[in-house]
């Protein structure tokens, strides 16, 4: 009940957290968290308050090391999220992207879930407490014992009318606080091909989980961006309901790093009006660091850009530094991901090549943060 470990590494990890927070967390004058924005010429993200330039350098907090979401155990292992996010920060992250699924946050079409909503104020204050910036990205469906059978018979209208109702609920609970990064609408959502109607909203899964989503099943003769701009537009007017502070965006596979001729859609000139900055996934493969970085540049827009999810997955740590480094011109911020176990704790378990490559990554991130957040020249 305490939480997963002893007492004595927690004090260690908030002891190192401490280091950290000092020189990451963005103040405004009373010594609270600034709300972060876009820069004026779009070009970057700067503190709200004191215009100073802010890199989001952070992970995806998306399940543990056992495959549970998040949402699976923050009501009964509270404590275990509390340590998590001191050993986080203690790695020199400032932001933390969870994700919400719409059958633990909506019981009805018309009802959110009061319980859901309480703990995800929970995790705000906490994210205040800590000093950690929150990406809250919402509608997963990852689990699909998770989806609503009501949810899964809609038509695209009755469907987008539940995620509108889901972000304003979300939006609401969050408004107020200043460690919002962003709203991100939806993992990775897709449209059909060409004049192909669909029969499932979700693609196929990856280790168990439905990480992609279609927002229609039918473009019904509509042009894809058509279709993209109307869903985007309705969901973001819903969250601004309650929450004009705050940034949104989207994350989306990088279909460029596929077809080099690609051109972004959610990320056009006609469908991300309403977004404040891009986020792409990338995980690069190996002997392919330039073709990665020539995808990346197609989703220079003007706006900032976030790589919102990264792991040498396919690659090495030193060729995804290599990424790292070759992308830090249009690049504003990096997110990884941390499944709730420590450095120490995956040397100390059985030395598979799974917690080998982990180990590495993390010893990498922890040690990459004076680079990208500039620690030292802001503090010196």
């Amino acid at each position: 009940m305490a939480g997963k470990r002893h007492d004595f590494r927690m004090t260690v990890a908030w002891l190192v957290a401490g280091v950290f927070l000092t020189s990451t967390c963005w103040a405004a004058g009373d010594g609270t968290m600034e709300r972060i924005r876009p820069s004026d010429d779009g070009s970057h993200f700067v503190g709200a308050e004191s215009g100073r330039r802010f890199v989001a350098w952070g992970v995806n907090y998306d399940h543990d090391d056992a495959g549970r979401l998040l949402e699976d155990y923050w009501q009964r292992e509270w404590p275990t999220v509390v340590e998590d996010f001191g050993e986080i920060k203690a790695l020199g992250a400032n932001v933390v992207r969870v994700h919400l699924q719409v059958g633990r946050f909506m019981n009805t079409p018309q009802e959110p879930n009061d319980a859901s909503l309480s703990r995800l104020a929970d995790l705000v204050k906490l994210a205040e407490r800590t000093g950690l910036y929150l990406d809250v990205t919402g509608l997963g469906c990852y689990h699909k014992k998770d989806v609503p059978a009501w949810y899964d018979v809609m038509n695209e209208a009755q469907r987008w009318d539940v995620q509108a109702r889901f972000w304003e609920a979300v939006a609401k609970t969050c408004a107020g606080s200043d460690a919002i990064f962003c709203y991100d609408l939806m993992n990775e959502p897709i449209l059909p091909g060409g004049d192909k109607a669909e029969t499932d909203w979700l693609a196929g899964d990856f280790a168990g989980k439905h990480f992609v989503q279609r927002i229609t099943l039918d473009l019904a003769g509509r042009r894809r961006e058509e279709v993209a701009k109307a869903w985007v537009d309705r969901l973001v007017a819903a969250i601004r309901k309650h929450d004009d502070r705050h940034m949104v965006t989207v994350g989306v596979i990088p279909w460029a790093l596929t077809w080099p001729k690609a051109k972004p859609l959610f990320y056009s000139k006609e469908v991300s009006e309403n977004l404040d900055f891009a986020s792409v996934h990338f995980y690069p493969k190996s002997g392919e660091i330039e073709k990665a970085l020539a995808a990346l540049a197609v989703y220079e827009i003007g706006k900032p850009l976030v790589i919102e999810e990264m792991f040498p997955l396919s690659c090495s740590v030193n060729e995804m530094d290599a990424f790292i480094d070759g992308s830090r011109k249009i690049a504003d911020g990096y997110i990884s991901f941390y499944w709730g176990k420590t450095i120490e704790e995956y040397g100390s378990g059985a030395h598979d090549l799974t917690a080998m490559l982990i180990t590495g990554w993390l010893k990498y991130f922890r040690t990459k943060t004076p680079a990208i957040l500039d620690i030292y020249r802001d503090t010196n």
